[in-house]
């Protein structure tokens, strides 16, 4: 990595004890950042931020609490903040709808009001949704000038986020500092647990000797590795924070064309690394509806961040697979978690790096 941005800058993630949230804190870590975070507790001993050795000052606070996120934000002081917390799952949106949007559309609100007035914050980056966009079905790639919209609460909460972000960015931080939203694509990569997410339950069929079930195996989807993302969220938070006149306001991060799959491939894919296992059936049940296709088309995040994803399809299913094989026969997942972070820098690093 390259470049003085990120050495003694404090920063503050939130949802830092989930799948992303953890990936992102030990790659700040390694560019030199202080960081802090705070969120609900990890779900388990097996969680991905159980298993990493982390410098990260880290704290307890539900994003429904206004108080709690007031006093994280004021304790944190920080200089950039990525926010990644949230309801994260479609299907616990249809049970537990209400709580969704209060996690997703208050807690953003809550966020960016404990944000006004802090002293030398240089940048905040929403992360949202691939599923902000109203889909009509057609099956084309999003740009970021498409209408919002989401039929499950998860995703009308994500639109939701996104209108919260744009009126606290015209009403309150109009002379700074810049607030982007960042739209990614289905993220997977090595210690993902969450329920109800694709490769996860691959990795429970692995260890159940049983065959995925899916809800919809024809289901297509913009999927890649975790790192791709997160280095777009880096590159945006340090284009708002060096040029905010010239940084975009809304960016999509997802996966060349051809990483375009459906579920039914993405389990297939990632059985070829454990001797065909799991495969897959259908769920066979009734299951809430979801749409049929979704894609992103990322060309903004090229024209004006010059990021692009490093790991086609074949790859990211492939550092997943390693990151899974390392850890069950024994290897330590914050090592195996590191090594694959220092191997995508050394392939930004090529031309330019995260400055």
């Amino acid at each position: 990595m390259t470049g003085a941005f990120w050495p003694g800058r404090r920063v503050l993630v939130t949802g830092h004890t989930g799948f992303k949230g953890a990936w992102l804190c030990l790659w700040l870590e390694r560019l030199g950042a202080e960081v802090a975070a705070f969120a609900l507790p990890p779900t388990g001993p097996r969680s991905l931020w159980a298993q990493l050795s982390l410098r990260t000052h880290s704290s307890v606070a539900d994003l429904r609490d206004p108080g709690a996120v007031r006093d994280a934000v004021r304790a944190a002081r920080p200089q950039v903040v990525f926010h990644l917390a949230a309801q994260a799952l479609v299907r616990e949106s249809y049970r537990e709808p209400i709580a969704t949007f209060a996690t997703n559309v208050l807690g953003t609100a809550h966020l960016l009001e404990a944000c006004r007035g802090i002293e030398d914050l240089g940048a905040v980056v929403v992360v949202t949704s691939d599923k902000v966009y109203e889909n009509d079905g057609a099956g084309r790639a999003f740009e970021e000038r498409d209408r919002l919209g989401g039929h499950d609460p998860y995703s009308a909460s994500k639109a939701c986020a996104e209108l919260v972000t744009a009126s606290y960015r015209d009403s309150f931080f109009a002379g700074g500092p810049p607030i982007a939203t960042a739209r990614a694509g289905n993220v997977i990569g090595g210690g993902d647990r969450s329920p109800d997410r694709l490769i996860p339950d691959c990795v429970r069929a692995l260890e159940a000797g049983e065959p995925v079930r899916l809800r919809y195996p024809g289901a297509v989807r913009p999927w890649q590795h975790v790192l791709d993302p997160l280095a777009g969220y880096l590159q945006l938070a340090r284009a708002l924070a060096g040029d905010p006149a010239r940084a975009p306001r809304r960016v999509n991060f997802g996966p060349d064309p051809g990483s375009f799959r459906s579920a039914a491939e993405v389990v297939d894919a990632f059985g070829t690394h454990f001797a065909g296992r799991p495969g897959w059936r259908p769920e066979g049940t009734p299951q809430p509806a979801e749409a049929a296709t979704l894609c992103l088309s990322s060309a903004l995040a090229r024209a004006e961040l010059g990021w692009r994803p490093r790991l086609d399809f074949d790859a990211a299913i492939a550092w997943t697979a390693e990151w899974h094989r390392a850890v069950e026969a024994g290897e330590d997942a914050d090592a195996v978690t590191r090594a694959q972070i220092d191997r995508y820098a050394r392939s930004i690093a090529i031309d330019g790096g995260i400055r």
